[in-house]
């Protein structure tokens, strides 16, 4: 375990997923322009906690950081695009048809 956090990958991939997850929720539920301006959003707090960090004793600002962000929120909108075309075209089909 200690040689896992010698290699700083499970920060890394904290940050990672931690953001792919607030990324891909929106996904789901929002239109288009509304999680486009989401995930800018998202990408901008990162960035800007990162920045912060520098104020804060202990912390490390950490551009690797910023990019584990970057890439999770990527990501999310990746996975979240075609489960919100599935989960929407299963819902049309459930649909109860009118008599």
């Amino acid at each position: 375990m200690r040689a896992w956090s010698a290699l700083h990958i499970a920060d890394k991939l904290q940050h990672f997923t931690a953001y792919a997850v607030l990324a891909f929720l929106p996904t789901l539920h929002e239109r288009r322009p509304a999680f486009v301006g989401i995930a800018l959003g998202i990408i901008a707090m990162g960035v800007c906690l990162e920045f912060g960090q520098r104020l804060s004793e202990g912390r490390f600002f950490e551009i690797g950081d910023m990019a584990a962000n970057t890439g999770g929120v990527l990501t999310g909108l990746i996975l979240g695009l075609p489960s919100r075309s599935w989960m929407f075209a299963r819902v049309r089909n459930t649909r109860p048809s009118r008599v």
